[in-house]
């Protein structure tokens, strides 16, 4: 069977928020907006995105999102405290009531032994306090990375909505 394509994802995951009245706030680092694109692409998309980050700097990542300098010097920019930090930042920077964040090294350089080319963390927090966090080591390129960071972001976002 076929994988689904980016935009059937996001056609789902925008169903699937107008049904739960779900507004998203996304935070891309290393997809740069990869996400976004996909659910905007899609005609109605405003009745669910609210708005979107691409938090690619670690300064843009303090000043756009809050997310502190002294996680990042202590866990990474690419790490799971600040993947649910850039989630929650872009829920109290927001209207929504759901966000989407993802942090990663999409290479072809960047990367190290501890922090491998392809590491991707994403996490999905709600204003209820909800929150999942994935840690992911994706392979190929550098666009075959973001697309399978996207792709599986945008899983992660529908399985939460879906309750699985």
């Amino acid at each position: 069977m076929e994988e689904p394509s980016l935009e059937e994802r996001a056609r789902r995951v925008l169903e699937a928020c107008r049904r739960a009245g779900e507004r998203l706030a996304l935070a891309e680092a290393s997809t740069g907006g990869l996400v976004s694109a996909s659910l905007t692409d899609i005609s109605g998309a405003s009745a669910v995105v609210e708005r979107g980050f691409v938090p690619y700097s670690n300064e843009a990542k303090t000043e756009q999102l809050g997310v502190p300098v002294e996680l990042m010097v202590a866990h990474g920019a690419v790490s799971e405290q600040v993947a649910l930090a850039l989630a929650q930042g872009a829920l109290a920077r927001s209207h929504a009531t759901l966000a989407f964040a993802e942090t990663g090294i999409a290479g072809p350089s960047g990367g190290s032994e501890a922090k491998p080319v392809g590491l991707v963390y994403l996490a999905v927090t709600r204003r209820d306090g909800t929150h999942v966090c994935e840690r992911h080591v994706f392979t190929g390129d550098r666009k075959t990375i973001r697309r399978a960071a996207a792709a599986r972001g945008l899983e992660l976002l529908l399985s939460l909505l879906e309750g699985s």
